[in-house]
C-alpha cells in the first residue's frame, strides 16, 4: 500500500434493500445489460488507475450474491456488512477501511453503475484544494411548491443543485465527522460533513450518472448503455500437424482418432483460435505474448486455461462476449458427433449462454495440408460488446 497522502480508496454503498425497484433481487442485483448492476459499479471504480482499493458495504442477506456479482475484480478487498441506515452503513465501511490508513475516500451508491472514469478522476483532484468534494448537476426544470396538490409558488432554481455521487473526502476528517455523527440520519455524506463544520466544493457531474431506484429507471439505463455500446470483432487462426496418439482435443473435448496432435500444449486448435480472437478483439496481443511456447510451465497445459484467461482479461476490460463462431477444417476425425459437446464446454469455459456460441466444420475437399491428413485447422471469429 502507498503511503497514506496518496492512497485513494473507494467504498460502495450497497447495504439497501431497493424496494421501490419491485419484487425480485435488491435492485443492485438485477441484470443490466446481462450484469449485476453493482459489477458494473464495482468495475468503474476497481478499473480506475487512480483507485488503490475498493470495498463494499452489504446488507448481511445478500454475502452469496455479492459473491458472484464481485468475483474476479481486482483490487477489491472483502466487503462489510451494512447497518440500519445509510449512515451507519457508511461508518461501518470507513472503521473497515481505516485499517488500510488511506489518505482519500471516494463514497459512491452501489445502485449508480454509469459513473464516468472522468467524474471519478476529478473527485479526487478537487482534493488537491478541498478537504470535500460533492458530484452535482444543476437543476434546470422550473421548481414549483404543491399544497394540497395545487400548483404554488415558484422556487428560485438560481444556486440549486441535484447530489450525485462520488462524494469524496479527506479519509481522517470524514471519518472523524460520521463518528461525531453516529446514530443519526442524515442523508448523505455531505450532510455529515457539513454537520461537523466541513466545507464541500461542487464537482459538475452528469445526467447519466443516475441511481437505479426503480424498475423504469432500470430500463433507462440499458437504453443509455446500448446507445453508448460499442462492439468489436476479433479473428484467430490455428494450425497443428498430427503424430502420435489415440485422441486429439478440439474445443475442449477429447475425441478418439488413429493421431494425436503435435503442441507445446495439448494442441487444442479450436481453443487457440478462439483465445486469439478474444484477444484480437481486445487489441491484447496473441496467445504467445501470453503462454510462450518457450516457457516449460505451458508444456502438455490444457488450453481452456488459455481461453479462460482471455475470458478474464475481457470482463476486465468491461466487454461482454456476444458471440463466438469456430470452424475446424480437417478430413478426419468427424466432428459432427462432438459438435454440441464442443459447444456446451465453450459455453462452460467462457460463462455464456449456449446460444452464443457456434462451432462447426468443414473440409479443403482433399487439397492442401488437411486433405492429406498432414493436420488440421481452425479459425475463429468472437464478437465482444463494451460499455
Amino acid at each position: 500500500m502507498q503511503n497514506q497522502a496518496m492512497t485513494v480508496v473507494a467504498l460502495i454503498v450497497a447495504a439497501g434493500r431497493g424496494t421501490r425497484a419491485g419484487p425480485g433481487a435488491p435492485k443492485q442485483y438485477r441484470q443490466l445489460a446481462g450484469e449485476p448492476v453493482l459489477r458494473r459499479t464495482l468495475r468503474a471504480f476497481c478499473l480506475h488507475p487512480e483507485i488503490d482499493l475498493v470495498m463494499a458495504v452489504i446488507h448481511p442477506d445478500d454475502r452469496e450474491a455479492y459473491e458472484a456479482a464481485s468475483a474476479g475484480l481486482p483490487r477489491l478487498a472483502p466487503a462489510c456488512e451494512g447497518g440500519p441506515t445509510r449512515q451507519a452503513s457508511v461508518l461501518r465501511g470507513l472503521e473497515a477501511l481505516a485499517a488500510h490508513k488511506p489518505g482519500r475516500v471516494l463514497i459512491h451508491d452501489g445502485a449508480r453503475p454509469l459513473v464516468k472514469p472522468d467524474i471519478i478522476s476529478r473527485s479526487i483532484q478537487a482534493l488537491d484544494r478541498h478537504k470535500g468534494a460533492l458530484v452535482a448537476v444543476p437543476v434546470t426544470d422550473t421548481i414549483r411548491r404543491v399544497s394540497d396538490g395545487m400548483a404554488g409558488e415558484t422556487v428560485p432554481r438560481d444556486g440549486l443543485w441535484r447530489a450525485q455521487t462520488p462524494q469524496s473526502f479527506h479519509f481522517d476528517a470524514i471519518l472523524d465527522a460520521h463518528r461525531k455523527a453516529a446514530g443519526g440520519e442524515l442523508t448523505d455524506d455531505v450532510a455529515v460533513a457539513a454537520a461537523a463544520g466541513m466545507a464541500v466544493a461542487t464537482i459538475e457531474g452528469d445526467e447519466t450518472n443516475m441511481k437505479i431506484t426503480s424498475a423504469e429507471d432500470l430500463a433507462r439505463a440499458g437504453r443509455l448503455l446500448a446507445a453508448g455500446r460499442e462492439s468489436r470483432t476479433g479473428s484467430g487462426f490455428d494450425v497443428h500437424r498430427f503424430g502420435p496418439g489415440d485422441h486429439v482435443m478440439l474445443c475442449g473435448v477429447r475425441v478418439p482418432h488413429t493421431h494425436g496432435l503435435v503442441g507445446h500444449s495439448d494442441a487444442d486448435a479450436g481453443l487457440h483460435a478462439l483465445t486469439d480472437a478474444i484477444l484480437g478483439a481486445l487489441g491484447n496481443g496473441d496467445i504467445g505474448r501470453h503462454f510462450p511456447p518457450s516457457d516449460p510451465q505451458w508444456k502438455g497445459a490444457s488450453s481452456d486455461r488459455f481461453l479462460a484467461h482471455a475470458a478474464r482479461l475481457a470482463d476486465e476490460a468491461g466487454a461482454r462476449i456476444v458471440h463466438v463462431d469456430v470452424t475446424l477444417i480437417c478430413e478426419q476425425p468427424k466432428i459432427g458427433p462432438h459438435a454440441d459437446a464442443m459447444r456446451a464446454r465453450i459455453a462452460g469455459i467462457l460463462e455464456i449462454d449456449l446460444s452464443r456460441v457456434s462451432v462447426k466444420a468443414t473440409t479443403t475437399e482433399g487439397l492442401g495440408f488437411t486433405g492429406r491428413g498432414e493436420g488440421l485447422a481452425a479459425q475463429a471469429l468472437a464478437t465482444l460488446s463494451f460499455g
